[in-house]
């Protein structure tokens, strides 16, 4: 058995962003779900843990909850915020990638699995009850029945499963 860290040795992500951001995304998040600010905080901060775990993990096929995501989409149309932090965290883009194949369950278990381990691998608390057992992010607007993952190094992931324009 892997040894996890106890989560008093765990971080909060909430610091790879400045205070004023991470209050500007919270705001943001707290109008697209129920569940009032607390539950934004606690969105944000997962959603920069999972994106600074995607940085350090490109082409191994990540992906958020569908909370998460929720909380990556509001990040990525902040433009600017949002390459700043890509540039810091990674060096370069990370690309929110629609995979438009419907996902079976046994794989969504397997990439939540892998997900919330890389999380943990970088150092972040991972808030459980933000990554239920089922369901890895289904984008709504980008991808009816399937789910974002984060891109890898060339941006160019899930290319075969992309509907065509």
């Amino acid at each position: 058995m892997a040894a996890v860290a106890a989560p008093e040795a765990a971080m909060t992500a909430r610091f790879l962003v400045r205070p004023d951001v991470f209050d500007r995304l919270v705001d943001r998040v707290a109008v697209e779900v129920a569940g009032g600010r607390d539950l934004a905080v606690r969105i944000v901060d997962q959603t920069l843990a999972f994106l600074a775990a995607s940085a350090r993990n490109p082409g191994v096929g990540l992906a958020p909850s569908r909370l998460v995501d929720i909380g990556w989409h509001v990040f990525v149309l902040d433009t600017r915020e949002y390459a700043a932090f890509c540039d810091q965290v990674a060096g370069r883009f990370i690309h929110h990638v629609p995979n438009d194949a419907a996902n079976e369950p046994v794989r969504q278990m397997d990439v939540r699995a892998r997900t919330l381990a890389a999380i943990t691998d970088a150092g972040y608390a991972v808030d459980m009850d933000l990554w239920p057992p089922t369901g890895t992010g289904r984008c709504g607007s980008c991808a009816d029945e399937g789910n974002c993952s984060a891109s890898g190094k060339d941006g160019d992931e899930n290319q075969g499963s992309r509907i065509p324009r």
